[in-house]
């Protein structure tokens, strides 16, 4: 007898995610600061949903044959949705990431079932990034190479769900969308499906710093000698495929001590564990609020939650270390 269809596997759970308010940031700015509860979805991050675009465009199109290997360098979140997809799907998967990113993250790919690979860090302009690693495994092996920077199926992906998730949620009264830049993909899909819904809705990019975007969207250079930042799986040195065309109508440049800040008033208050990425955009959303006035509606992205930097971020030996820390109250950044 034929199995009823009206039950799927984990793969069609990716997306379709709450949109949380944001209480405290809301009360003192005058906004609704409201954000994209990502770390819901079946890998745990946002980044569920490039995987899953990638890998369907890919099969639609041949390039990934059935049990097809699947190979990509990643900072650990596209890595850990495409190993879970790729397992629902049937494709085994590769992973090139950089050796400092946390162990969390690195044991879980493993634990996932992905061959891992890590590797110094490189620049991009390196032949030894992991980017170009991946690319030539791909290559020297016939295998698919996700390629999550330059391939717009990512942006796609959020431009068919997390954009018109946000429209639906918020019946279409959003004044303000913002996000940090990893590959550009988020950003960029919500961004383009927003803007056409209503050209008046403002983009924001939170950059950390030592990353490029904010100098890209400011000034139209990407000077990076400004600073450095502990986030990892944001930051981006180069104005990728995901990003052509992309306009932006604000850019800020988010310290990690106010992105700290913010990330464990959440903890204490709020019942909220996520990762600092989370916290560089909800910053960004705070500059939103406080530039454009009260009785705004603001969007923005939780990346992923803090599970997997237990071992930096929710380490006070580490915050010291980094010069960061996790007792600062709200008030600080007001």
């Amino acid at each position: 007898m034929k199995k009823s269809s009206r039950y799927s596997g984990i793969e069609r759970y990716v997306g379709r995610t709450p949109l949380v308010r944001l209480h405290a940031l809301s009360e003192r700015t005058g906004c609704e600061i409201l954000a994209k509860a990502e770390f819901m979805n079946p890998g745990g991050s946002v980044k569920d949903r490039a995987a899953l675009g990638i890998i369907e465009d890919a099969e639609k199109s041949g390039v990934l044959p059935l049990g097809g290997t699947i190979v990509e360098g990643t900072a650990g979140n596209t890595g850990i949705g495409l190993t879970v997809i790729g397992a629902a799907k049937g494709h085994p998967v590769v992973i090139v990431i950089p050796e400092t990113q946390s162990a969390e993250k690195i044991q879980l790919l493993r634990t996932l079932g992905a061959d891992v690979h890590t590797v110094p860090e490189k620049p991009y302009s390196s032949p030894e990034n992991y980017n170009h690693i991946a690319c030539r495994l791909a290559e020297d092996n016939a295998w698919f190479w996700a390629n999550q920077f330059d391939n717009t199926s990512n942006r796609q992906a959020h431009y068919h769900t997390t954009g018109p998730e946000i429209w639906e949620q918020t019946s279409g009264e959003i004044n303000a969308f913002i996000s940090a830049v990893g590959t550009g993909g988020t950003l960029a899909g919500t961004a383009l499906f927003l803007k056409e819904k209503n050209p008046k809705i403002s983009i924001g990019c939170a950059d950390p710093y030592g990353a490029a975007m904010w100098s890209w969207f400011t000034h139209g250079n990407t000077d990076t000698k400004d600073g450095d930042s502990v986030a990892e799986g944001i930051g981006q040195s180069r104005v990728t495929k995901n990003l052509d065309g992309i306009e932006v109508n604000q850019a800020w440049r988010i310290p990690d001590q106010e992105a700290v800040t913010i990330l464990y008033h959440l903890l204490r208050d709020e019942g909220l564990f996520l990762g600092l990425s989370s916290g560089i955009n909800i910053a960004g959303a705070v500059r939103a609020a406080r530039e454009g006035g009260p009785g705004q509606t603001i969007v923005t992205i939780l990346c992923d939650s803090g599970a997997k930097y237990q071992s930096r971020l929710f380490n006070r030996s580490w915050l010291v270390e980094q010069g960061l820390n996790d007792a600062l109250p709200l008030d600080s950044i007001f």
